[in-house]
């Protein structure tokens, strides 16, 4: 199983698209996968489905098919991670979904509190941990899914800390902006202090048969998230942050500098830059679908149908360089 986070703990730079078209570009090229969103926002899920459908899934009380659900006898006190439900978003083409929760935000203090006392062996403060991991398991051991895609919320908290450990590698979401390198700035000491210190706690794991995720989260890469055009921001400006990010990423996240300059399109560690897409966007939501799916149906004509093909081959090219910097095996084509 492979399990990649979608990380930066700046909001509004697109990550959550991210997540929902490339889970779809993957199913594409055949690939079996778990979309999981931890995050209390729960934009995913709102993106994946609808209104009538998460009003199902949230109804007054409990919330057994959500990822609150899961965790819900953990946050009683009353046992263990229950087995996920994972929401079928297209069978035929394999995408799965771990429904998100508003309400997930509960369990962060019970997160804050387990993390020391994992450094005593306490078994019960790793079953809390470790929760999301093992539940991520469960969804893709009933799924048969290679692949997990994992959406989290924009910040540095206990609940993130949480869904970061369960991942295998993480994949950074940016802005050309003064913004997403200050942000970086802060989210690439945070990684490698919780790798460390999660490594520091698996040397006191207690003796017992509690799935537990290695002290991964290997750098993937980042993906630059254009700006739409605006009048009072030229493009020089956004130029000017671009040129500086492949520099701040291998400082803040790899922690060397670069032996020569590099640029944006140069840096091996730049999976793509995106554009903005603004015009298929809108479309896309109406239509409930991928913006590189937009058919003439759904209002994708003239000048859309060469917007449209762009977007694809943009999504294919940058999922098949994820796969390849986090080893996942694509399905030969036909």
């Amino acid at each position: 199983m492979n399990t990649i986070a979608f990380f930066n703990n700046k909001g509004g730079v697109g990550k959550t698209s991210l997540v929902y078209h490339l889970a779809w570009m993957y199913a594409n090229l055949g690939v079996k996968l778990i979309a999981a969103d931890l995050d209390p926002q729960a934009n995913l899920s709102a993106m994946f489905l609808d209104e009538d459908r998460l009003e199902q899934l949230w109804p007054d009380g409990d919330h057994p098919d959500t990822i609150l659900g899961v965790i819900q006898p953990i946050l009683k006190g009353t046992g263990d991670i229950t087995q996920p439900h994972v929401e079928t978003i297209a069978e035929n083409d394999g995408i799965g979904l771990v429904v998100g929760d508003l309400g997930l935000s509960v369990f962060e203090d019970r997160l804050s509190d387990a993390w020391p006392r994992c450094l005593d062996g306490d078994e019960a403060a790793f079953r809390v941990i470790s929760a999301f991991y093992r539940a991520l398991c469960k969804a893709a051991h009933e799924w048969e899914a290679s692949v997990v895609l994992i959406d989290v919320g924009p910040n540095l908290g206990a609940i993130n800390r949480a869904a970061m450990i369960a991942a295998g590698h993480v994949v950074v979401p940016l802005a050309p902006d003064l913004f997403s390198l200050q942000e970086l700035r802060n989210l690439g000491p945070t990684l490698n202090r919780w790798r460390n210190e999660w490594k520091r706690r698996l040397d006191n794991k207690p003796d017992s048969n509690i799935d537990l995720p290695p002290a991964a989260m290997h750098p993937a890469g980042y993906v630059v998230l254009q700006h739409a055009a605006r009048l009072d921001r030229p493009f020089k400006a956004y130029e000017r942050w671009m040129q500086r990010i492949p520099n701040e990423y291998r400082e803040a996240v790899l922690g060397n500098s670069a032996s020569q300059p590099v640029t944006v399109n140069t840096d091996p560690n730049c999976l793509a830059t995106l554009k903005h897409y603004r015009s298929l966007m809108p479309l896309a939501m109406e239509a409930r679908k991928p913006m590189f799916a937009l058919k003439p149906a759904d209002g994708a004509i003239g000048g859309h149908i060469a917007a449209v093909e762009g977007c694809y081959q943009d999504f294919r090219a940058l999922a098949m360089k994820i796969a390849d910097h986090c080893g996942i095996s694509l399905p030969q084509p036909i």
